[in-house]
Order: C-alpha cells, then sequence, then structure tokens
C-alpha cells in the first residue's frame, strides 16, 4: 500500500523513532497538532505499513552482552535446500542480529552480538555444524562509534 506522507507526518515519525514512548498529547504538543489527528495519522502510517513493530530498545553492555562480531560468511552452496537450513539456523540464533545477503566476494554479513569470544566460539561451532559455509571472518568490533534506528526522514514521501 502507498502513502502519501506530508511535513506533519514526517514529524510525527520523527518523534515516534525519538521516543515510542511519549503520550499522544506530547506528541501532539510538539508537532502543532491536537492529539484526534495524530492518533488518525499514526493509525493511516501503521496501516499502510510505514510503521511497523513496536519495541524497547535494551544496553546491550549493561546487560553483560560486551562483544559485536561482523561475520563475513562465503559459501559454494546456493541450493534452495542450503539456503532453507542456513537461514532457519540463522533465525534460531538469537545471537545474530542482523544478517544481510550481499552482492561481491563476501555471500552473508551477520551481526552477532554476545557475552565475549567464548560465546562467539560456541555461536559459531553452533552454526557450522548445522550449515556447510565455504569460509567465515569474524570481525570483532572494538568500539561502537554509531549505531541507530532512526531513518533519516527529510524528503521521504515528498511527491
Amino acid at each position: 500500500m502507498s502513502v502519501r506522507i506530508d511535513d506533519t507526518d514526517r514529524k510525527i515519525l520523527a518523534e515516534l523513532q525519538r521516543d515510542a514512548s511519549q503520550s499522544l498529547d506530547e506528541i501532539a504538543a510538539r508537532v502543532g497538532s491536537s492529539k484526534t489527528p495524530v492518533w488518525n495519522r499514526i493509525r493511516k502510517l501503521k496501516g499502510a505499513g510505514v510503521i511497523g513493530q513496536q519495541t524497547v530498545l535494551l544496553d546491550a553492555e549493561a546487560l553483560g552482552f560486551e562483544a559485536t562480531f561482523f561475520v563475513l560468511i562465503r559459501t559454494s552452496e546456493h541450493e534452495a535446500d542450503w539456503q532453507r537450513k542456513f537461514l532457519k539456523a540463522l533465525r534460531d540464533r538469537p545471537e545474530v542480529q542482523e544478517a544481510h545477503r550481499l552482492a561481491g566476494d563476501i555471500d552473508y554479513i551477520l551481526k552477532v552480538r554476545v557475552k565475549n569470544a567464548r560465546a562467539y566460539d560456541a555461536f559459531y561451532q553452533t552454526l557450522i555444524s548445522e550449515v556447510r559455509v565455504h569460509n567465515v571472518t569474524a570481525l570483532l568490533s572494538m568500539e561502537e562509534i554509531k549505531s541507530t534506528t532512526m531513518l533519516p526522514l527529510n524528503g521521504v514521501g515528498a511527491p
């Protein structure tokens, strides 16, 4: 479903990205509208699929997840059965925060969040026991410089 997004919609979306726990009154005040029109716009945006799942961002380090690995995977297998098993293995592993199929020399990249290197090794051993991969390279992130879920909304939905 296609939806036209105007400046007020963009302001509402920006507020929701900033803090989705705000009340409708707070959002309405920040975007210069009243509660009912804001609620109607949010419903429209949800119905159009612009607003998806609402969740809470947790502090991984505060919970003991101190290591982030970016895992580069090359495979010589591209059959449907292998892909099905691989995708299931990724979906079954809560350590995998993101997984992307790539163009180029690397077939897949994973973002894996674990407590430490030993936990990463357990993840790795489980993964390679479930699916065959040609080559795996794990890169440990030394410092997270920027991480956001917020999209740049300037110009989105403009005619």
